[in-house]
């Protein structure tokens, strides 16, 4: 049996640093996190003519997370936050390939922003900014280095994510400023902080297809490990 393919989002960003002309970028440890659990990582370019061939190239999708958010005309928002950043060739992309993803019913995992992204392809809503709708937040965008535990979150009992990691609890790490608000009926939350802050969803409906507002690829925790070991075995 071959290993599943995974395809995997990268970041874009403009000339400047690494180079003169625009490039994209991924954090290695994305991809370690899935060849470690069996898969096969493939870096996705944001070419969405091809997004039909992707989807039917890859077996699993994982959305990755980057400092930038979703436009929020895409959830129906009137007004944007001023802190909001975005780059709308990737958003556009990642859309367009979770919602192939989501049609195909092949599994999806959604990494912080790639949450954010995969609760949009589902139909919710997001908090544009925490601080600014959470009464006395918890720092989300953690101080401390992202290797290391930020705050736990609560996982419900019943869900797929407490089923895959056998903990009613699991430390985190946090680096974002925006969250999930509201998710559709057939959508469940799977997760919370203890400040309120949805930390995880997932949709029971489809074979796999769940996101976390953490990054799981750095390990933090067992949940983690074994969150990423059940996505490639959903793809097998």
């Amino acid at each position: 049996m071959r290993s599943p393919i995974i395809g995997i989002t990268a970041d874009s960003e403009k000339p400047g640093g690494y180079s003169k002309f625009p490039w994209y970028a991924l954090r290695q440890n994305y991809c370690s996190a899935v060849r470690e659990a069996g898969g096969v990582p493939v870096v996705l370019p944001h070419e969405t003519s091809l997004v039909a061939t992707y989807t039917g190239m890859i077996d699993g999708l994982l959305v990755s997370g980057g400092a930038f958010d979703v436009d929020p005309a895409l959830f129906g928002a009137a007004e944007r936050h001023g802190t909001v950043i975005l780059k709308e060739g990737r958003t556009d992309f990642e859309l367009g390939i979770t919602q192939a993803m989501l049609k195909a019913d092949k599994p999806i995992l959604g990494i912080c922003g790639g949450e954010q992204l995969l609760a949009v392809a589902l139909g919710g809503t997001l908090i544009q900014h925490i601080p600014a709708e959470i009464k006395t937040p918890l720092a989300h965008e953690q101080p401390n280095p992202r290797n290391e535990p930020g705050h736990d979150v609560t996982i419900y009992e019943g869900t797929l994510l407490h089923k895959i990691g056998g903990a009613a609890r699991a430390a985190v790490n946090s680096a974002h400023h925006q969250a999930v608000k509201d998710v559709p009926k057939n959508v469940t939350i799977n997760a919370i902080a203890p400040d309120g802050v949805i930390e995880g969803i997932e949709d029971p409906s489809r074979k796999f297809c769940i996101g976390v507002q953490w990054h799981p690829e750095f390990h933090i925790s067992s949940v983690d490990e074994k969150l990423f070991r059940a996505f490639i075995a959903a793809c097998l």
